[in-house]
């Protein structure tokens, strides 16, 4: 529980000095956890066969370029070139021609690549681009993801019976579900009502957030399952008490992709 405090001081004295300043440092920080990130997806995989050294530094390589061509973005429509999504499908499906009789590197190899790749740039991506477009719109995310965690824990601590998913998450029950989305939901509606928009449609507001903090839980839920899959606990033991970058994310990451989908309503 120590080593868990101290690390969570640690990640919130670096994370929100970064997040106020935004720019090129925010930008810069988030390329390293999506590298990170890469890396916790590659290596639980190769729990079963290694991937080839070769698409491995393509990988990391690619997620650095693709940062620099969008760090500066500040519009939601966030848009990756088609010449970038071209040389990652050729650049990791071609190789296999080359690895068909030692069986090092199949179809499957790649096509795990190529997704992690593109789910990866751009989740963490967005991440910058609603930072640049503005700070509260980021902080509004944020308290919709760290209130309904908070509080599904604290509900379903206290008086959760229900499992919710006991074949993917053990833990996790409908009565601390139901209390993250309410808390989720209040909280994060009281701040985007009273700081960035105090005229918009209060019942549209509310919807929206409601179903974020829904989609934020089956985000959580979603990479409970790849875990489980690989059979592990924790994607890795980068951050001491908390697992990996996808550990602290998960939740996050599926907010801001429904975020860029329903924007547009709020």
């Amino acid at each position: 529980m120590k080593k868990r405090v101290i690390s969570a001081i640690v990640m919130i004295l670096i994370f929100v000095p970064l997040l106020l300043a935004g720019g090129i440092l925010f930008a810069g920080f988030m390329t390293i956890l999506s590298l990170m990130a890469m890396y916790e997806l590659m290596s639980i995989r190769e729990k079963e066969k290694k991937f080839p050294s070769l698409q491995k530094f393509l990988a990391y390589l690619l997620i650095i370029f693709s940062s620099v061509l969008t760090y500066n973005q500040n519009v939601f429509s966030y848009t990756m070139s088609y010449q970038l999504i071209a040389f990652i499908i050729l650049v990791f499906l071609l190789p296999i021609l080359m690895k068909e009789k030692s069986k090092d590197y199949n179809i499957n190899d790649a096509l795990y690549l190529v997704s992690s790749l593109l789910f990866i740039n751009i989740s963490f991506n967005l991440i910058t681009v609603v930072r640049n477009y503005d700070l509260n719109y980021l902080i509004y995310l944020l308290l919709i993801t760290v209130i309904t965690d908070t509080f599904a824990f604290i509900t379903g601590n206290y008086i959760g019976k229900n499992k919710l998913a006991p074949t993917i998450s053990p833990n996790k029950t409908v009565e601390g579900f139901i209390g993250g989305c309410l808390m989720g939901t209040f909280v994060a509606t009281t701040f985007y009502y009273t700081i960035i928009d105090p005229g918009i449609s209060l019942v549209m507001l509310i919807l929206t957030t409601l179903f974020l903090t829904v989609v934020g839980q089956l985000g959580d839920l979603v990479f409970s399952s790849i875990k489980r899959t690989y059979k592990v606990k924790d994607f890795s033991n980068l951050i001491p008490g908390h697992g990996g970058i996808l550990d602290r994310f998960d939740s996050l990451i599926f907010v801001v992709l429904a975020f860029i989908l329903v924007m547009g309503i709020i």
